[in-house]
């Protein structure tokens, strides 16, 4: 008995001793969470720090030890694109967990006016028709298009169309629910059902389509991003995970290595933390799978449940494949990361466009010309969408390109062209495709790989 009191008061005491500070910051304008903000803790303003770290999703949790009441503490934040902000803290008394609210106000620069340029000429029909609707669409090498058009609904009837321009080649009904139209990393058209996955072959004349196992393509083709010569590049993302991984394969020896490990800090965290509050009988079915499977049962829960609520966001860091090097923008991370084909890495830069998202608009679609190689950004205001072409050595987006009409939908880039699905407000015009050129120039027109690009804005 005298053993276990000793333990307790022990316990009791160490407890007494770390004190838990919950440290949150925001951006003062909009109140949206500011990520990776370098923060200093001292005790006098000389600076003298106890401890220095990264808070990767906005809101970190530091152990208070050996710090008696009554002392005053100093933070320090700093951020690339936020004033440096000291913050005086009084450690008066303890609580169960110190919450420190940190507002922080963005640079100068950040306010600055942006610059908005127009498309080349006016918006050129590619399809329209009296009858169909288009629904969604992919460029082909050759410059045909393949069209998913429907006449009423598209889950209750739908056609897909092989268009050269001037008239559709070929055509043929599907008889399953469509959804979407996905490329993958061979550039060749898979129809999406509610039911079943069709893979669409063309030989310029035809069009034809083939039922594919849908657990085969999601499992198999899907998580394939880009291929090259001998290597593959893959990811094993999941819809209701925050977190994955990216990895190069090479068929030469059979060879596979990591490249990078994404993961949104924030969104783990509240995915997690949805075991806490889960009722019994949910918490021991999660923990019997976890026996089952060795899998954390507090992802059980998150997969379950957090995913299917307003505050979960899929984790959106996109990769391509540009001549000899591989892209990722790490946007949980702020940062732009090259690597080589072999997957070494090259160089790393922080980006900050996709800040402020409730006042610039930054929708979380990144788009690339694979002919060009060039890599875009989409924003979105009054209605109206905007390119941003990301310079990839510094990260930055000096200009937006205004689309000429309001609320289109299905943006892709090819060419140098932006096509996209636009219907006019209150109109009984079924939905066309159309583009805009872009008012760029770029030399070095071949293929998008192991070419080397260079880019001329005009300026």
């Amino acid at each position: 008995m005298r053993f276990y009191l000793l333990f307790f008061l022990t316990l009791t005491v160490y407890s007494a001793d770390a004190q838990l500070l919950r440290v949150t910051c925001y951006d003062k304008r909009t109140g949206d969470l500011v990520s990776n903000v370098g923060i200093s803790m001292s005790q006098n303003l000389r600076g003298d720090s106890i401890v220095y770290q990264t808070t990767v999703s906005g809101i970190s949790d530091y152990q208070l030890k050996g710090i008696e009441l009554g002392r005053t503490l100093y933070f320090e934040f700093r951020h690339a694109i936020y004033q440096t902000t000291t913050i005086e803290f009084h450690y008066k008394e303890r609580e169960d967990t110190i919450q420190l609210k940190v507002f922080l106000n963005p640079m100068r620069i950040q306010t600055s006016k942006e610059v908005i340029v127009k498309s080349v000429g006016v918006p050129d029909t590619v399809f329209g028709s009296k009858r169909l609707s288009v629904a969604d669409f992919e460029l082909q090498a050759n410059g045909d298009v393949v069209i998913l058009a429907y006449p009423k609904q598209l889950q209750k009837g739908s056609e897909l169309l092989l268009y050269n321009g001037d008239e559709t080649k070929s055509s043929v009904l599907l008889n399953d629910a469509a959804i979407e139209l996905k490329r993958d990393f061979r550039g060749n058209s898979h129809v999406i059902c509610k039911d079943h996955v069709y893979g669409v072959y063309t030989d310029g004349e035809q069009i034809e389509i083939g039922q594919i196992p849908k657990d085969y393509y999601f499992k198999y083709i899907e998580p394939i991003v880009d291929t090259n010569t001998s290597k593959i590049f893959f990811s094993d993302f999941s819809k209701i995970y925050p977190a994955f991984e990216y990895f190069v394969y090479d068929q030469l020896d059979s060879s596979y290595k990591s490249i990078v490990n994404i993961k949104d800090d924030l969104m783990m965290e509240l995915y997690r933390s949805e075991y806490k509050w889960m009722d019994v009988r949910t918490k021991l079915w999660a923990k019997n799978k976890e026996m089952e499977t060795g899998i954390d049962a507090e992802i059980y829960i998150g997969a379950n449940y957090f995913t299917q609520s307003i505050y979960y966001q899929e984790v959106y860091a996109p990769m391509f494949h540009r001549n000899d090097s591989i892209i990722v923008f790490n946007y949980p991370k702020d940062v732009l990361l090259i690597y080589s084909i072999d997957g070494s890495r090259m160089d790393s830069i922080p980006i900050y466009h996709h800040y402020q998202a409730k006042e610039t608009g930054w929708r979380r679609n990144v788009l690339q010309d694979r002919v060009t190689g060039s890599i875009y950004t989409c924003y979105e205001k009054d209605g109206y969408s905007y390119l941003g072409l990301v310079n990839i050595k510094t990260g930055e987006i000096s200009e937006k390109v205004k689309l000429t009409f309001r609320y289109v939908d299905k943006i892709r880039v090819h060419n140098n062209y932006v096509y996209y699905v636009y219907r006019p407000f209150e109109s009984i015009q079924k939905k066309f495709l159309y583009k805009e050129k872009l008012p760029y120039q770029f030399k070095g027109m071949d293929k998008n790989y192991g070419t080397k690009i260079s880019i001329d804005t005009g300026k």
